[in-house]
């Protein structure tokens, strides 16, 4: 028996997909806009607050140079944690839809 082709765009009318579509967008656009200002502090901070980050901490290592190098921790945080999101909640959410796929409105 083939298997049914699916009306892709009632799928994309379902208020399941709408929803998830919704609440991923809002999660990823609130991690890039965090990620955006963290990463423009940097310059910014360089440009007109240059006695903070010639704070000495230890040695010849500066305030500066740790907000530099936060700059890598925060970009694996962001990963770490939309991965765990993906993978609890958005890919959840999503196998149910496929799951689900040949009964709504449209299989052809």
């Amino acid at each position: 028996m083939p298997k049914p082709k699916i009306h892709w765009s009632a799928i994309s009318d379902d208020a399941r997909f709408k929803a998830l579509h919704g609440d991923k967008n809002k999660f990823l656009w609130c991690m890039m806009l965090f990620a955006l200002i963290f990463y423009f502090l940097l310059p910014i901070s360089t440009a007109y607050f240059q006695p903070i980050l010639k704070i000495k901490i230890w040695g010849v290592i500066n305030l500066g140079l740790i907000f530099a190098l936060s700059q890598f921790a925060i970009a694996w945080m962001i990963a770490i944690i939309y991965a765990k999101r993906a993978n609890t909640e958005f890919d959840v959410r999503a196998k149910a839809l496929v799951e689900d796929a040949h009964n709504i409105k449209g299989v052809l």
